[in-house]
Formats: C-alpha cells, structure tokens, sequence
C-alpha cells in the first residue's frame, strides 16, 4: 500500500505537467505568419481525391513526361560533366607530381654522379676508360 502512494505521488506531478502543456501550442515566438503557414500546409496536404487521383495518373509502370525525361538527362548530363571535368584536375595534379618526382630524382642522380665524378678523378688519367687510347 506504501508502494502505491509512492507511485501516486511521483505520477501527480508528471500528470499535471503533461495536461498543462497540452494547451499549448508551440514553444516558438510568432512572427505574425499565420497565413504563410497555413499557404505552405495547404501545399503540402492535398484533399483524398486529389492525392488518389495523382497516384492514377503518374502509377510506376506509367511513362515519363518529355519534360521529366529531359530533367532526368540533364541532371545525368550535368554529373557527368562535373565528374569528368574532377578525374581530368586529379588527373593533370597527379602528372605535375609526378614531373616533379622525376626533376627530382634526375637532379639527386646528376648531383651523385658529378660528386663520385670529382672524388674518382685525381688527374692523372682520363676520367673515363672509353676516351683512353689504344695502342
């Protein structure tokens, strides 16, 4: 019975919260557009008939209108451009790297080879075997 009471008790106020809330409306402020509301409920909520009537005319196995199948391609069309012309820019980034890259390497590689050029040479001989002269 003690149970009870507790229970009772603890539901009271939650009860008496939920029907005063139940008054009202919304907890926004209103900015005096009433009718801007009710204009965009309106198209949003169509009487039965008409909404029946909809689903008639355009069922899944109906074909498209010329102009939703015109939109239809130019939204293909336009993706497709926008992907074409992102793979051609990744494209042209990844050449110019690897230029680079390879600028790079070929400087490092001259770099080394002039240096082991220089410590090889003691000017006695010629640097190289194939400008030595045969007798």
């Amino acid at each position: 019975m003690v149970w009870n009471r507790a229970v009772l008790l603890a539901l009271v106020p939650i009860i008496f919260i939920l029907i005063v809330l139940a008054g009202v409306e919304s907890a926004a402020v209103r900015d005096g557009k009433d009718s801007e509301a009710k204009r965009s409920s309106k198209r949003v909520f169509v009487p039965a008939s008409d909404a029946s009537n909809f689903f008639k005319r355009r069922s899944r196995r109906s074909p498209r209108s010329h102009e939703e199948y015109y939109a239809e391609q130019r939204v293909k069309v336009s993706a497709n451009e926008r992907r074409r012309e992102y793979l051609e820019e990744q494209t042209n980034e990844y050449e110019n790297y690897l230029e680079e890259d390879r600028n790079e390497q070929h400087e490092r590689n001259r770099q080394k080879t002039e240096q082991w050029r220089e410590f090889q040479y003691d000017g006695s001989y010629p640097r190289y075997p194939h400008h030595r002269y045969y007798a």
